[in-house]
């Protein structure tokens, strides 16, 4: 019989709250909430106005009347509507929070990443041909020892 002791759920609840990769999950996903807020203020203030330059102030005025006649707004409105400036306007937040979750993130990660490996490599290579040379020197020393018993056997 073993007297191991199998583990609370209480205790395995606490070691996965305890593992890192939740913790992170859990900071990235409060600071993609708040980065989200910030992406739709740029397209809401910057984006919205600069295409309202051209029409209208607001992405969400346009769309297309599939059947007319295509009146009011909300439950009251008659006819069928393609709001296509909706997604225009999700589709350009979208397009900025990829852009720079990429360029402020990944790819500052990703080069620090390929510096740390490269410094590691560089690293492995120094060891090894400091093991190389040991192995040489070790060997010269065998070879020395070698010869220097040979010769002590000839002059017996």
């Amino acid at each position: 019989m073993s007297d191991k002791k199998e583990p609370s759920v209480w205790e395995g609840f606490k070691a996965f709250l305890m593992r890192g990769n939740v913790v992170d999950l859990a900071v990235a996903v409060v600071i993609g909430a708040a980065f989200t807020n910030i992406v739709n203020a740029v397209v809401q203030g910057i984006i919205n106005p600069l295409v309202g330059a051209i029409g209208t102030k607001d992405l969400d005025g346009y769309s297309y009347c599939l059947e007319s006649p295509c009146s009011g707004s909300g439950s009251t409105a008659t006819g069928i509507r393609i709001m296509w400036g909706s997604i225009l306007g999700a589709t350009l937040s979208f397009v900025i929070t990829a852009a720079v979750v990429y360029f402020l993130m990944v790819l500052p990660m990703a080069k620090y990443l390929a510096r740390q490996e490269a410094r590691r490599k560089a690293k492995e290579g120094t060891q090894e041909v400091i093991e190389v040379s040991e192995l040489e020197v070790l060997k010269e020393i065998r070879d020395t020892l070698v010869a220097q018993r040979a010769s002590g056997h000839d002059r017996e």
